[in-house]
């Protein structure tokens, strides 16, 4: 089954934004705030219904939501993460569709890679001027084996 992980919003300020955010609607009052050191990013994660939340703020004026937001002229959606039963299947099909696969801004690798809580992938087509990522969505064991590969 294919359904929306999460969706990803470049934002100048994540605590403006998230404040905004909780005032005017009344979500995200749970959000947790992480400063993710290696993306170079600030990102506050809160779920709207079943629908995670990801507030980007970049940390440097160079940083991808920056240059995102740059371009556009102003904050929005940047992408929307789908999450899919097997990447390689998913991956196959879209590019036999004509898709083809852009480099993970992260970890500069482009095609299936592991990430904290998937093997993702991104596309280098945009529908709407939105960005399209993929996720095989770790099984327990897979994210045990993540975390101890990297010390979590």
């Amino acid at each position: 089954m294919t359904y929306i992980k999460h969706m990803a919003f470049a934002v100048d300020s994540v605590d403006e934004t998230l404040n905004r955010y909780q005032k005017l609607l009344g979500v995200g009052l749970d959000a947790k705030v992480v400063v993710a050191e290696k993306a170079r990013i600030k990102v506050a994660i809160f779920d709207v219904g079943d629908i995670e939340y990801q507030l980007n703020e970049s940390l440097d004026g160079e940083g991808r939501f920056s240059k995102w937001i740059a371009e556009r002229g102003g904050e929005g959606l940047h992408h929307i993460c789908y999450a899919v039963p097997d990447i390689d299947d998913a991956l196959a099909e879209a590019q036999a569709q004509g898709s083809t696969l852009r480099e993970c801004s992260s970890c500069k690798v482009s095609g299936s890679h592991p990430h904290p809580e998937g093997y993702v992938a991104f596309l280098e087509q945009e529908t709407g001027g939105i960005e399209i990522e993929i996720m095989q969505v770790y099984t327990p064991d897979e994210l045990e084996q993540y975390k101890s590969i990297r010390g979590i």
